[in-house]
């Protein structure tokens, strides 16, 4: 019984370790504007707008104006990405637990981006 126990226990565990996220399959797979920031314990609360993830997926974010600083904080365990739809425009990734900043594009619009791990989740940016 014993070592039946032991089998199962390490099959649990194989399956866990098999579940990675976020790790590119070459350095040079994201766009230029990419940047990979991790927190601190004494990191302040961000004092502007912030892009939240948690629970796999974006919080809204309300317009912002042209180049504003954007906040991106991860409360999520695995890394994600800020990925424009618009190739090359921005890509911001957060570790787990992680916080990074983008800069707003300078030209009004709506700006769709996703996580480039997480394909599903979608999210806008309005800038106005």
């Amino acid at each position: 019984m014993f070592r039946f126990a032991a089998v199962i226990a390490s099959m649990f565990l194989l399956a866990g370790a098999s579940v990675a996220c976020g790790q590119a399959n070459s350095p040079g797979e994201h766009a230029q504007h990419s940047e990979t920031v991790t927190a601190s314990p004494a990191t302040p609360v961000p004092s502007g707008p912030v892009i939240a993830i948690e629970g796999m997926g974006f919080g809204s974010l309300g317009p912002v104006a042209p180049g504003t600083e954007i906040t991106i904080v991860n409360n999520d365990e695995v890394e994600h990405s800020v990925t424009s739809r618009t190739k090359g425009l921005f890509d911001v990734h957060v570790d787990g637990k992680g916080r990074a900043t983008l800069k707003a594009p300078q030209e009004p619009g709506e700006y769709a981006f996703y996580c480039l791990y997480h394909p599903a989740m979608l999210g806008t940016l309005t800038v106005k």
